[in-house]
């Protein structure tokens, strides 16, 4: 005697699992396929295009400010002072006809602040880029906002010292016209200092300073606040670690443009060999790390 077949459990001599085991699975692994896709980012040149958008909006910074500084520089050095001793003084640190102090120093700020945009950007680029990739979870405008902040918290402390360097480069100056035998002894004196910050590059101290200046916190927020001291405390660290290679400049000539440019080739160099901070290491980021994982895990 046949017995009742139960309803849903074989058809056609196979057993099948009832309907709402079956629609439990597709829910199941519809939020798989979700979850990883929330994981994985978009396979596409979305981090490589951002890239090119970055860098390419730091060139045309650099290149306006060197513009900028190459035109101050031409007009400084035709100006300059012949001195006892054969060397020539810039005017960067004297007054012009009818001006005041408040009115120099806001001259001279104007001659230093492009000036160290266009010498210390190309070194910072890096290191901006590794704090656009740790603060990409913000999204959009306010990434690049994040981004700006610390640049421009980097270049006031640049520009603070600055504030510094003039009145005592004024100072110096005025002693240097007054007093011919300190004029003699001024170009042995700026030989002494660029002998003295060619060995500083050699130290462990100077070590110590670069690796500092292109650290990146852990565990950074990203709100304006956490931009604004991520920058300040970059500009303080670079001022130390410039510190040799600056008081050379400042010795051979402030607005000396060839000096700028060897400065700046050094001071770019040296940060771009350290260990991860290369090119090498901007030609990846976390986007091609998680597609590779995904990748290995999928092949396994």
């Amino acid at each position: 005697m046949a017995r009742p077949r139960a309803a849903g459990a074989q058809r056609a001599g196979h057993l099948v699992a009832s309907p709402r085991r079956v629609r439990r699975g597709l829910n199941m692994a519809a939020d798989v396929q979700t979850a990883a896709a929330a994981e994985v980012p978009p396979r596409g040149d979305g981090g490589q295009a951002a890239r090119r958008i970055f860098f390419a909006t730091g060139a045309l910074l650099f290149a306006a400010a060197a513009w900028l500084t190459i035109a101050r520089s031409n007009g400084m050095s035709m100006a300059g002072m012949p001195m006892p001793g054969g060397w020539t003084m810039s005017m960067a640190w004297m007054r012009m006809p009818g001006q005041n102090w408040l009115a120099a120093t806001a001259t001279f700020l104007g001659m230093w602040s492009p000036m160290m945009v266009a010498m210390m950007l190309p070194s910072l680029l890096p290191t901006l880029w590794r704090f656009h990739q740790a603060v990409g979870h913000a999204g959009g405008m306010r990434q690049a906002g994040l981004v700006a902040r610390v640049a421009i918290a980097y270049f006031l402390v640049w520009s603070a010292l600055g504030l510094v360097i003039f009145p005592a480069g004024a100072a110096l100056a005025a002693m240097l016209m007054h007093w011919p035998a300190l004029s003699r002894a001024a170009p042995a004196a700026a030989t002494v200092i660029v002998l003295a910050a060619a060995t500083l590059q050699f130290t462990p101290w100077k070590a110590r300073r670069l690796a500092s200046c292109c650290g990146m916190p852990k565990n950074l927020a990203a709100d304006t606040a956490s931009a604004w001291r991520h920058g300040l405390r970059l500009g303080a660290r670079c001022v130390h670690c410039c510190a040799g290679l600056a008081a050379a400049q400042l010795s051979i000539g402030v607005m000396d443009l060839g000096v700028m440019a060897v400065v700046a080739a050094i001071i770019t160099a040296e940060r771009l060999s350290l260990p991860g901070k290369g090119p090498a290491r901007f030609s990846t980021g976390p986007h091609h790390t998680s597609r590779s994982r995904t990748d290995q895990a999928s092949g396994s």
